[in-house]
């Protein structure tokens, strides 16, 4: 297959665009590079991925109308993976335009692009952030998601309805992954694992918000890559039994469906300092904050749908998750 990546220089598009040539597939990835957090990792990443046959790197926007229609139109691509987006939920309360431009005006040009040229299956990231101000533990993709609580949420749940109106009208078969707080190798450092990691190897102080209290679904990396995989030869249907007078959120009358990916175990942020700690040798000095906005207290993942579509769910425990984590990251670090 000719696969485009969107974000391939990001965490998740890195590990797919990897798995994907290691399958013998052809893989265009696509990047802008932009400074949101560390521009260099983003490059060895990218390095990473350029010596290997069958990948191709173009650098540019998704909201870059003209060059995202050209690029469609020359490759052929089989399916495309979108997981591009502006990230990062307290980041949209200081930049909100950036997540309006890249999340969804960026997004109707893959949903265009996808159209016009034939692709044969649409697979974006969606985020358990969707679930917003829904407090029905585990959340279950036939919750309701009409509360979100951050603009990052809502131009994620705006992907998800934007995509379903393509598969309705035009038939094109999309799949929409809620991912729940992924980490691992090579990952983000705005994201809270990589930053406590960074903050008790120096010595310095961790804020915890909520005091400590909030509980996340982590998932490690290679589950969500192995999810996505399966995903992609998963084409999805229309739901034979779906009724307009009760609604399914998770399928319709049309090609169309979402599904949670998460380890269905959620971990409170204290239990969590736990772990690095015993993984580095070092305590941490923590600071117990407040809640912030846009934040949600408790994750947690409904994954019998997967299960059943895919025949698979997140396996990896957060203590040998993040032994791995801290093994890289000592050795990115110290080169």
């Amino acid at each position: 297959m000719k696969v485009l990546v969107t974000g391939a220089a990001g965490f998740i598009g890195f590990h797919l665009s990897k798995r994907l040539l290691e399958m013998g597939e052809q893989v265009v990835g696509v990047d802008n590079l932009n400074d949101y957090y560390d521009v260099s990792l983003k490059n060895a990443r990218i390095q990473q991925l350029a010596g290997v046959a069958g990948f191709r790197f173009v650098k540019a926007s998704l909201e870059d109308r003209p060059v995202m229609a050209g690029l469609f139109e020359s490759e052929g691509f089989d399916v495309v993976v979108n997981l591009a987006a502006q990230a990062g939920v307290r980041y949209s309360l200081q930049n909100p335009h950036a997540y309006v431009e890249s999340n969804v005006v960026g997004f109707l040009n893959i949903l265009e692009g996808c159209r016009q040229s034939g692709v044969k299956h649409l697979v974006f990231a969606s985020s358990s952030s969707v679930y917003g101000a829904n407090t029905r533990i585990p959340f279950s993709e036939h919750h309701s998601t009409d509360h979100p609580v951050s603009l990052y949420a809502a131009t994620k749940k705006s992907n998800e309805l934007m995509a379903h109106t393509y598969a309705h009208l035009f038939g094109l078969p999309a799949t929409g992954l809620r991912f729940f707080t992924v980490y691992g190798p090579w990952g983000r450092p705005d994201m809270a694992y990589f930053a406590f990691t960074k903050a008790i190897i120096e010595g310095k102080p961790i804020d915890l918000f909520n005091h400590g209290r909030m509980q996340r679904d982590f998932t490690y990396i290679d589950d969500i890559i192995e999810g996505i995989v399966r995903v992609m030869a998963h084409l999805p249907t229309a739901a034979p039994d779906w009724d307009g007078q009760r609604p399914d959120p998770a399928c319709g009358n049309a090609p169309y469906r979402i599904y949670n990916i998460g380890n269905n175990s959620p971990v409170e942020l204290r239990r969590f300092i736990e772990i690095i700690e015993a993984c580095l040798g070092h305590r941490a000095v923590i600071n117990l904050k407040p809640m912030q906005q846009g934040e949600v207290p408790v994750t947690c993942a409904a994954v019998n749908d997967l299960l059943a579509a895919v025949g698979f769910r997140p396996i990896t425990s957060v203590e040998e998750g993040m032994r791995r984590f801290v093994e890289w990251y000592r050795n990115y670090y110290t080169q």
